[in-house]
């Protein structure tokens, strides 16, 4: 038998033979195998690819939450609370001031009214003393207005009168005392005397006269009282 005849005697034992390559086959495998594997920890960084936060750090995340809410609203009560009570501070305090500048105002009305009441007390009492000059020298006269006492008197009584006028207009008023029971607002006692058939603490006699302007006693009358 020749080589050809073996040749074509192989062939037809091993027809696949060239084709298959089961060495090469397997090398692809198991190359297949090594593109799947899955990365190491070097790959995934330092911490590796299951570094998560620890179930009890999460726990405690959970309850500090609550509690940092918690004192955030406190605090915010408590700076509410405070405001609140500057606000009523304050509005007390403008109250106090609102109450004060009235009475103030009151008060400077009241003086200012009373001093416009009175404006003219001060020249009246200057004035008193000489309508009581004019009074003692018309008592001086007699019953004869004939004789030159009573002529000269007479430019005297006229004054008096003029000056007894001008007091009514600025109501100027005396004090009706005589017969009357001692009254300390408006009679100052200077003298007692028993007197028969007189109560005691009667006015039995005017020693020099009072006046009232308007409603403010500004000279009391001098008086003797009965005992």
């Amino acid at each position: 038998m020749n080589e050809e005849t073996k040749e074509i005697k192989e062939e037809k034992k091993h027809p696949h033979h060239e084709d298959v390559k089961p060495h090469d086959e397997h090398e692809k495998h198991h190359s297949h195998h090594e593109e799947h594997k899955p990365h190491s920890h070097d790959e995934h960084g330092p911490h590796g690819p299951h570094e998560h936060p620890k179930p009890h750090e999460k726990h405690h995340d959970h309850h500090d939450k609550p509690g940092k809410e918690k004192k955030i609203v406190h605090d915010l009560e408590e700076r509410m609370k405070k405001l609140e009570a500057s606000l009523k501070e304050a509005e007390e305090k403008a109250m106090r001031e609102k109450a004060e500048a009235i009475n103030y105002r009151k008060r400077k009305d009241d003086e200012v009214a009373r001093m416009m009441k009175y404006a003219s007390e001060d020249m009246i009492k200057e004035i008193l003393p000489i309508v009581d000059s004019f009074e003692r020298a018309i008592d001086m006269d007699d019953d004869n207005l004939e004789d030159e006492v009573s002529k000269f008197l007479a430019g005297f009584k006229m004054i008096y009168c003029n000056l007894v006028n001008v007091l009514e207009k600025f109501e100027v008023k005396e004090i009706d005392a005589m017969g009357k029971e001692f009254d300390a607002s408006f009679h100052q006692a200077v003298l007692t005397e028993p007197r028969e058939g007189v109560e005691p603490g009667i006015v039995i006699e005017v020693l020099q006269k009072g006046y009232m302007y308007k409603d403010k006693v500004i000279r009391p009358s001098m008086v003797k009282v009965s005992e």
